[in-house]
């Protein structure tokens, strides 16, 4: 096939388009960049005359190649991130918007019909009803009936008289409005904690000693009480253990717990009557007896240890069943801690 050397690959691309349509096919052009539609048009313009060799020579080169075709991902930034959003950390996400927002010569409205109706709402509410328009008519008509439908009537109607005036929107001014759109509501930043407050306050109280988070707590209530009580339920101690694991799954977490750890807070806490007493006795109770038995030696044949000792085998524990269902390993029930006095 040398005869067809000469020939760019946008020139192969042109005769191959040429040749489905000429039998009547209709390949999915429109599915292309915008910038990709324009330059491909100019090619078949410029054909002029291939003889029938020339175009058996480059179908038939087209088709070996997507015969060794092992994958194929998107044509572009917009597709490739369509696909793979859900499966990146929210930083990275809103950076590729970000990149793919300013990027020449991209085509704005594949991000903007990316857009969950939600989001569109605020680009239909806060721009005129014109602009409205417009972006109404380059949605999918699904689409576009769940974003109107979040705005409201009046709006929603005045939006809909001005279709007829969106038909005579040059390319141009298409194009620029869906780059301002794309700028002004889609490279969103990224929030900085991937936790809400309460919980990232309660996550560092888990791991504080017991002083430290009653002294915290205490000081929360007093200046912010609504604050506080959210906190309270995102905290997870030793004693909030029988509310949250399941008897079965008792024995699967204290496995991952050095024997050691164990010990220390069985020979501290066997026999109170307090609530870390009573996760104790509920631990013990939902292993094998002779599991049990040893760990009660064991804590036996210990000195009485250190509170600090303790609060960090405490720690151990709770951090290790945290893990665990963060991974899917075991199910926490749904019942929220009690509130701690």
């Amino acid at each position: 096939m040398q005869h067809i050397d000469h020939y760019s690959r946008a020139s192969k691309a042109a005769i191959v388009v040429q040749a489905l349509l000429r039998e009547g096919q209709t390949p999915p052009l429109a599915r292309l960049p915008e910038d990709v539609q324009v330059r491909l048009t100019h090619e078949i313009s410029n054909l002029r005359l291939v003889d029938r060799a020339t175009m058996n020579a480059v179908v038939s080169e087209f088709i070996a190649e997507l015969e060794g075709l092992g994958l194929a991902a998107p044509a572009d930034m917009e597709g490739t991130l369509a696909s793979v959003a859900q499966h990146l950390s929210p930083g990275a996400a809103a950076r590729l918007r970000s990149e793919a927002a300013a990027r020449v010569g991209s085509d704005p409205w594949a991000q903007i019909r990316q857009m969950k109706p939600d989001e569109l709402a605020a680009p239909l509410s806060r721009e005129s009803i014109e602009i409205a328009a417009v972006i109404l008519s380059r949605l999918p008509v699904n689409r576009a009936a769940e974003a109107l439908s979040r705005i409201p009537g009046e709006r929603a109607r005045r939006v809909a008289l001005a279709f007829s005036r969106a038909n005579h929107v040059s390319p141009l001014a298409l194009h620029r409005i869906g780059q301002a759109i794309v700028r002004d509501y889609c490279a969103i930043e990224a929030p900085a904690f991937d936790r809400p407050p309460d919980q990232r306050v309660g996550a560092i109280l888990n791991a504080s000693t017991q002083r430290t988070r009653d002294t915290v707590l205490e000081g929360l209530g007093e200046d912010d009480p609504a604050f506080a009580d959210q906190v309270r339920r995102a905290i997870f101690t030793y004693a909030h253990i029988p509310t949250r694991l399941y008897p079965q799954d008792v024995p699967k977490i204290l496995r991952k717990i050095d024997p050691p750890d164990l010990a220390t807070v069985i020979a501290a806490t066997q026999g109170q009557e307090t609530d870390d007493g009573a996760t104790t006795a509920y631990l013990l109770a939902n292993i094998p007896q002779r599991l049990g038995d040893t760990l009660r030696e064991e804590a036996a044949a210990m000195d009485k240890p250190r509170r600090a000792d303790v609060e960090k085998a405490m720690g151990v524990i709770v951090a290790t069943l945290r893990e665990a269902a963060d991974q899917g390993e075991v199910n926490l029930m749904n019942t929220a801690p009690d509130d701690e006095a």
